[in-house]
């Protein structure tokens, strides 16, 4: 018998006949002699009419009564499931994150989960109810409700499975897995069986939408073996998110090609070339909250630099109104921006025993004319900022010249 922990996200529950449809796949998991725990969502667009609802309240929503509204979102998912269920002949039983007692700190909007208790979890799963969990909510030690933030329901189930020692967390989605690339842009795309916890970190990082950075970093720490599949199929193996030495491993150098478009450019010209001109830089960013991501410096012969970084777009303009002061405090030449850019990259564990990687990619890209602004590289990836009009034929090129339609190496 295994222990399973199945996540649906709010697509998959987004109306009756697909809580219906998802119940039966549950039913039919137990039936095959598993103990399942499953997670959801939402359903799609409740959180957001919410939100929507509190704005129209309080301008500036209170967090921790934004909250414990957030969370009726789930609630009212886990009940229709657990009913949903129950008309299937199963036995079912729901809860909330503070039944559970999910325990997280009391950052509220964006909780982290410090502890769950699963004795009830376990005692129900025992007398063979079908644990139904709400995701992306938790309880501080206070006794007050928190959220998860976005895509936090990902999180609650990788965290449950650790908790609960599961076989697996299988996160079902509306995608059948783990692609090379997005293939609404490479229709050639092809879906990966396995890929490693490394590298799916790399691709949730660099603007892979199918599962939620935090956890693929809870999967990793605890080593739960994590599957991504889809809930609108019967059948298939989905991806299966792993250690390395766990599988055998598909021999590509590449796995995949991420992208994002959400990237914005900031340049400060003419800056002292002196030792901690940097920090005095990114120090008010940094005490602004804003994520900085790739960072260049150019040195001139006139004992000048030109410093350039990248952050998201949404956070351009508040980087530029925090650099306004910084400039004349360094006395800086020029701030310029540039919000038409995209960032590019390509992912492999295979990099740590190929050389040549980032020579073949810069190559593939000089040969369609497509001119890298910048370079960031770490042991299993390589990212180029580009101007955001050549982001598909970028994808397309770096697809096509790695193989990764039909497994090629380099």
């Amino acid at each position: 018998m295994a222990l399973i922990v199945q996540k649906y996200g709010g697509t998959s529950v987004g109306n009756p006949d697909r809580i219906r449809n998802v119940a039966r796949r549950i039913a039919k998991s137990q039936a095959e002699g598993n103990q399942i725990v499953v997670v959801v969502s939402a359903m799609s667009g409740e959180t957001n009419r919410l939100i929507e609802l509190a704005h129209q309240i309080q301008p500036n929503p209170d967090p921790r009564e934004l909250d414990v509204l957030l969370s009726t979102g789930e609630q009212a998912t886990i009940a229709l499931l657990s009913m949903a269920l129950m008309e299937l002949g199963a036995r079912a039983r729901s809860y909330t994150g503070s039944q559970v007692r999910i325990l997280t700190d009391s950052a509220y909007n964006k909780a982290r989960i410090i502890d769950i208790d699963g004795n009830a979890m376990k005692r129900d799963l025992e007398q063979g109810y079908i644990v139904v969990v709400a995701g992306f909510q938790g309880v501080d030690i206070e006794g007050n409700i928190t959220t998860l933030g976005r895509g936090g329901s990902d999180t609650t189930g990788v965290a449950l499975a650790a908790a609960l020692k599961a076989d697996e967390c299988q996160i079902y989605t509306d995608v059948d897995g783990v692609y090379t690339t997005d293939p609404r842009v490479v229709p050639e795309a092809r879906r990966l069986r396995v890929i490693t916890f490394e590298e799916m970190l790399e691709m949730a990082s660099l603007g892979s939408k199918v599962l939620q950075i935090r956890s693929v970093e809870f999967a990793g720490k605890y080593r739960v073996r994590l599957r991504v599949l889809s809930s609108f199929e019967e059948s298939g193996e989905g991806t299966l998110i792993t250690y390395e030495d766990d599988e055998q491993m598909e021999q590509a150098i590449i796995s995949g090609i991420a992208f994002n478009r959400d990237e914005a450019k900031v340049t400060v010209l003419g800056v002292p070339d002196k030792p901690g001109i940097a920090y005095q830089i990114l120090g008010p960013i940094a005490d602004a909250n804003i994520d900085v991501d790739m960072i260049i410096q150019n040195v001139s012969a006139d004992d000048l630099t030109d410093f350039t970084f990248t952050v998201n777009k949404s956070e351009l303009k508040n980087a530029l109104k925090v650099l306004e002061k910084v400039q004349t405090q360094i006395n800086a030449r020029e701030l310029i921006s540039d919000d038409r850019i995209c960032k590019v990259s390509v992912v492999g564990v295979g990099m740590r025993s190929h050389v040549g990687i980032a020579s073949f990619m810069f190559k593939a890209l000089a040969d369609e004319g497509i001119n890298i602004q910048m370079i960031s590289t770490s042991e299993i990836k390589i990212s180029v900022v580009l101007d955001e009009k050549y982001l598909e034929l970028a994808v397309r090129v770096l697809h096509r010249a790695f193989g990764l339609q039909n497994n090629n190496a380099v």
